[in-house]
Parts: structure tokens; C-alpha cells; sequence
């Protein structure tokens, strides 16, 4: 059978030749902000975004990409794929150990993904139904068989999608109470040693790490600052060298970005589009009303809260599908805001007068500010609201149980519909429990046709057609508001060199990163 062989990327030559020119340097000790606090480290139960910051650093999967989405070399250092598409041979590195010593294998692999996590995570779940087999044919070599070819299948495998987790430790356990989640085990550049909750967590360099030299430095201290002005005067002051994006208030933005010896990029989120909106309860409840949704949807000046809220940072959204996501349609049904509009649908529905529970996204001020906007923005065309204040473990508890009638959220899109969007909506990604799924219980069996058809299909001319159709319908039915394609940047002192070096950014970056303050 013939096969397409891939090695180290092109690009990954191009980035280590471009940090050639610095000379990395080993040791010293690198204080970021987490925020917020992460609900936990277990990258395979918990998907939100700062444990992904984190935990990035612990986990791995087989492979990494650059910030043009080129899959590069991680656990994996070479892979095939058949002619026919169908077959993806992955070679695993050599020497790689899990942090308590034992030697990791293509048996974890095959654990981590048909095991573990096709249980565990919802959204590589949907990206499985494609996989039919996953075999382990020695303890260096995984072969992926799929039941047909699947364009975006080399997109799934970064660590936050397919974190690999130790079978030694978790087979044939209760995966949510096991122990080992309080104490995270991967193969990653760092090993978790300490988390005082509600000050640091700490993280050391694996000395045992496959890549000679790496990583360069010595620890990292995760500071968890819970005050939007404390972390700003922390930057300021010396006290963190790292503001992952997200992690000061917008406002805060253009004063520390302005200062000597610091430095900002907006690159690092290539492979996540982050895709802001509100999820609308049709499990039960006024919002099951598709008028009171469409109310709703005209109700919220979105451009508002980009300028007054975002500093600009932003996209105000169109649908489903992010405008820097591959198979992106522009022309959805009329979505703007129009109180006027909104009203008119207000009129049509059965809107009673209850005030509806907006769940804001505990992530600091900013989103608490857009939830008071969007109160105000309800009333001002005749709905009634209250917010709901959580911390974030009691917001991932509301959103999976489904306790609210409109909650913020923001999603990755990972590059293709196939990988990031059709999660969202697609009814078998229904499930009580997740955050991360087909939360709002939206079902609409063309809408689930037209997403597995455009899985599969080899012609990109195709697929547009057929995301066109899908996003138009989902637009049409309204079973999210559509919020703001989000931009973050990553703030950090000008000694800290190559902080960002993938299309996840700080996530991963770590491994890559040094401090030079010679």
C-alpha cells in the first residue's frame, strides 16, 4: 500500500532556524498569572481553558502544530497515511517516560483515545465516529483505520483534544474520583509538584524529558491572583513575568502594553478561534420559544461590547462558524442588532413576562460587565432578567446540569467545522454533565446531516456548500446568541524569549520558552 510519509515539518525547520539566531539559555524562573483558578489539572475530565494552560505543560499528545495549523512532531516524531486515505501510521518517540518513571507506549496510546477519553471528552468523541480501529502493533507504532477519509483527522491530536493519560494509573478505575487526578501524570516538559489553592500553583522541570536540553527553564509558578487589578499591579511591579491572554481587564490593556521591556503578540491562537456566545436553554423553558430567541439575538448591541468592553478585541460574530475558521459564510441570515426587530419578535412569542437567569462566565470583570449589558440591553425591548453569580466549578455544574436560560461561554474552533463547531449542534452531542457539548439541546436532523456529509467529502468546493447550508439553518433557528470572535493577547517581559511558538500559544509554549536576563 502506498503512503504519504510526514517528518519534521518545514516549518518547524523555519521556526528552529529563526531561534538560531538567539542562543537559548537553560534555568531561572518564570511567574505567569492563571486566571482564574483552574477547577483542576486533569486535562482528560477537564476542558476549561485555563486548566488547559496549565495542564499543557504536563500532557502531551502526538503531535503539535504551527501557527499556519501545520501538524509538527510531539509524542509522535513520524507519521504515514495511506493513499487511499484511510490508514495513519504514527512512530513514537523514542526514551519518552511518564513522570513517575514508567516508560510510555502505544498501549497508552490506544488507552488514551479508545479507552479513556472516548468516554471522558465530548468533543474528540465527535472527531471518533470516523475512527474505526486504533491499534498498537508494537510498543513504538500506532495505527489509526478509519471507516472513511476524514479531511481534518490530523487536526485532533493536540494535547488540550488528545492529551495522552497514563494507563498504568487510570485502567480499570473510576476515571472522575481516581486519586491521581489531585496529583496529574503526563509526559510533558513539566511535572506537577505543588498547588496551594488559592495562591500558586507550581510546576518543575522533568529533568527525565525526551528532548536533550529541554525545557530551559527551571519551574514555573502559576500565581492565582483572584482581583482584575492585583494581576495588572503584579505585572507592573515585577511580580509576574507572563499575562496569558485574557488575563487583565481590556482596559488594562493599552497602559501595561506601553510600558518599557514589554512585549505583546496576538499570535497563539491560530488553532483555537476563540468564539464568544450565549448558550439558549431549549431543554425547557421560555427559550424554548425560537421567537423569544430571535428577540433576543436583535436585542444585544454586540458592537457595544466589543468597543466599550473589548477595547476592540474583537469580531461581532455572524453564526456558527468563526470568520478565520476554514468553511466561514458571511452572508447568514440578518442577525444585527435591531431593538425594534427584537420587539416585534417579542410580540409574536409567548413571553409572559419571567425573568429569564443570565449565567455570566466567571473569568474576571470584564464578562460580569457584559452580563449586566446584556440585562440592560433585555430590558430596554420588554425581557425581564437576573444574573446568576457563580465561581467557575459552579458554573461548569449549572451549565452541564442545564440550570440557566441564557449562559456566556466561548468555544474553540480548531481550524475546520468537522473539529470545533458541529459539537455545538449536532444532536447526538447531547449529553447532561458536559459544558463543552451540545449544551443548549438544539436538534435539527438536516443540520446533523449536513455536518456528517461535509465531514467526509474530499472536495473542499464541496464542503463550503454543504457548512453553507448548515450555518445558514442554525443561524435561521437561533439555538445560541452569537456573541464576539474573541482576541487575546499575550503580554510578557522582552526577556522572556519564544513564549508563543505554536497555534496554541502559551498553552504548550513552555517547552520552547527561556529567560534571558544577562
Amino acid at each position: 500500500m502506498k503512503t504519504l510519509k510526514f517528518m519534521t515539518t518545514a516549518a518547524a525547520i523555519a521556526m528552529a532556524s529563526a531561534l538560531a539566531a538567539e542562543t537559548p539559555v537553560s534555568g531561572g524562573t518564570l511567574n505567569a498569572v492563571i486566571q482564574p483558578e483552574p477547577p483542576g489539572l486533569m486535562l482528560g475530565l477537564i476542558q476549561n481553558g485555563p486548566t488547559q494552560m496549565v495542564a499543557g505543560q504536563i500532557y502531551e499528545s502526538l503531535l503539535r502544530y504551527d501557527t499556519d495549523l501545520n501538524p509538527m512532531p510531539s509524542l509522535a516524531k513520524e507519521w504515514t497515511k495511506s493513499e487511499d486515505g484511510l490508514t495513519y501510521t504514527f512512530t513514537l518517540q523514542d526514551d519518552v517516560l511518564w513522570h513517575d518513571g514508567v516508560p510510555f507506549t502505544s498501549a497508552d496510546v490506544v488507552f488514551s483515545v479508545d479507552v479513556f477519553l472516548r468516554e471522558t471528552h465530548a468533543r474528540l468523541r465527535a472527531s471518533l465516529v470516523h475512527v474505526a480501529s486504533i491499534e498498537a502493533p508494537d510498543d513504538k507504532t500506532v495505527v489509526f483505520t478509519l471507516n472513511q477519509p476524514f479531511g481534518p483527522f490530523l487536526g485532533i491530536f493536540e494535547a488540550g483534544t488528545m492529551p495522552m493519560i497514563p494507563k498504568h494509573i487510570y485502567e480499570g478505575t473510576d476515571y472522575a474520583n481516581n486519586p491521581a487526578n489531585n496529583t496529574p501524570i503526563g509526559t510533558g516538559p513539566f511535572k506537577f509538584n505543588e498547588w496551594e489553592r488559592g495562591s500558586f500553583i507550581h510546576l518543575v522541570k522533568n529533568e527525565d524529558y525526551y528532548m536533550e536540553g529541554k525545557p530551559y527553564l527551571d519551574e514555573i509558578y502559576y500565581q492565582v491572583i483572584p482581583d482584575a487589578a492585583s494581576r495588572a499591579v503584579a505585572f507592573e511591579t515585577g511580580k509576574v513575568d507572563l499575562l496569558p491572554g485574557g488575563s487583565v481587564e481590556n482596559f488594562d490593556i493599552p497602559r501595561l502594553t506601553a510600558m518599557d521591556n514589554v512585549c505583546t503578540t496576538n499570535a497563539g491562537w491560530e488553532f483555537f478561534g476563540p468564539h464568544s456566545w450565549m448558550w439558549l436553554n431549549l431543554h425547557e423553558g421560555p427559550m424554548m420559544d425560537k421567537n423569544l430567541r430571535k428577540a433576543v439575538m436583535h436585542a444585544l448591541d454586540r458592537e457595544f461590547a466589543r468597543d466599550a468592553l473589548w477595547n476592540g478585541n474583537g469580531t461581532v460574530a455572524k453564526g456558527p462558524v468563526s470568520s478565520v475558521t476554514r468553511f466561514h459564510e458571511a452572508n447568514t441570515p440578518d442577525i444585527s442588532f435591531n431593538p425594534e426587530k427584537a420587539q416585534e419578535y417579542l410580540a409574536q412569542s409567548g413571553y409572559n413576562g419571567e425573568s429569564l437567569r443570565i449565567l455570566p462566565l466567571p473569568y474576571g470583570e470584564t464578562w460580569q460587565r457584559w452580563a449586566e449589558a446584556t440585562k440592560q440591553n433585555l430590558a430596554e425591548v420588554g425581557i425581564e432578567s437576573e444574573i446568576v453569580a457563580t465561581d467557575v466549578a459552579g458554573w461548569n455544574q449549572k451549565v452541564g446540569d442545564w440550570d440557566f436560560d441564557l449562559a456566556f461561554t466561548y468555544l474553540y474552533q480548531y481550524g475546520d467545522p468537522a473539529l470545533g463547531v458541529s459539537r455545538t449542534y449536532i444532536s447526538d452531542n447531547i449529553a447532561k454533565g458536559s459544558p463543552w457539548n451540545n449544551v443548549s439541546g438544539y436538534v435539527n436532523p438536516e443540520v446533523d446531516a449536513l455536518f456528517a456529509d461535509a465531514a467526509i467529502q474530499a472536495s473542499d468546493a464541496r464542503r463550503q456548500e454543504l457548512y453553507t447550508q448548515a450555518q445558514n439553518i442554525i443561524v435561521d433557528d437561533v439555538p445560541v446568541a452569537w456573541m464576539l470572535e474573541l482576541e487575546f493577547p499575550t503580554i510578557y517581559r522582552c526577556d522572556l524569549k519564544n513564549p508563543v511558538s505554536t497555534a496554541i500559544g502559551v498553552n504548550d509554549g513552555m517547552r520552547d520558552a527561556w529567560l534571558d536576563r544577562g
